[in-house]
């Protein structure tokens, strides 16, 4: 289900329990937590949903703010949340929801002024469990090849365990380089200094939002996080 959901519809998958009610949330990051530490098959085999959930899951009002939203997602890192609804259950919302609201705001602010940070690399050499290892590290989902714009996701790992390697059924994964077991995927990449509700449209229409400007690589929780602004006028 991650494999297919992550990050073209959704960061994360609710986990409910008996009573129907959510009780936590899953996504990569908790997928590649733990394969990190457990990288057999018995961890696939054996492993409930229960055990690796993220009980933090951040069910919300109606009257919380976008910047009381945008500032629980800078702490957890996370671009999710649910809400309940008029049918007496939950309605979604994402980062991707946002990209759409950034798609149809009014603003002059522009990539270039969005926060700069390090962009996280690896290379050829490197094996699985340095990819890993890395990502976890840095908080990150994804990183680029170096002297590329191709880039490593944790959507893509979980692909490669379930499609290439059988749930690490006779192989021993995090041994391997990532050229012997991993198709990337490019980062968009753009010279133009476009403004948000541009960026948002572009990313909105991308499976797999991820762009390269100049010296900077920016997210969907970037132009979340810059939706705060005051500069920002939202059309009804």
């Amino acid at each position: 289900m991650l494999m297919h959901y992550l990050e073209s519809f959704t960061d994360s998958l609710v986990v409910t329990g008996e009573d129907e009610k959510p009780v936590g949330v899953i996504g990569g990051r908790e997928v590649i937590e733990n394969i990190f530490k457990n990288p057999s098959s018995d961890f696939f085999d054996k492993t409930t949903v229960e055990q690796v959930t993220d009980k933090n899951l951040m069910v919300i009002s109606e009257k919380v703010t976008l910047g009381e939203l945008l500032e629980m997602w800078k702490q957890t890192r996370r671009a999710f949340s649910i809400i309940p609804n008029s049918l007496g259950g939950y309605s979604a919302i994402s980062g991707r929801k946002l990209l759409e609201i950034g798609a149809n705001c009014t603003t002059d602010i522009t990539i270039s002024e969005l926060p700069k940070k390090e962009i996280i690399t690896f290379d050829h050499n490197n094996t699985l469990k340095d990819i890993i290892r890395l990502m976890l590290q840095n908080n990150t989902r994804k990183l680029i090849l170096k002297n590329s714009n191709m880039f490593i996701s944790d959507r893509l790992i979980i692909q490669s365990i379930a499609q290439k390697f059988d749930f690490f059924r006779n192989v021993k994964f995090l041994d391997l380089k990532f050229s012997e077991s991993i198709n990337l995927e490019e980062a968009k990449k753009i010279s133009k200094d476009v403004n948000l509700a541009e960026v948002s449209k572009m990313m909105y229409g991308m499976t797999h939002p991820y762009i390269i400007f100049q010296d900077q690589v920016i997210t969907p929780l970037d132009i979340c996080m810059a939706l705060q602004s005051d500069r920002i006028e939202f059309l009804g």
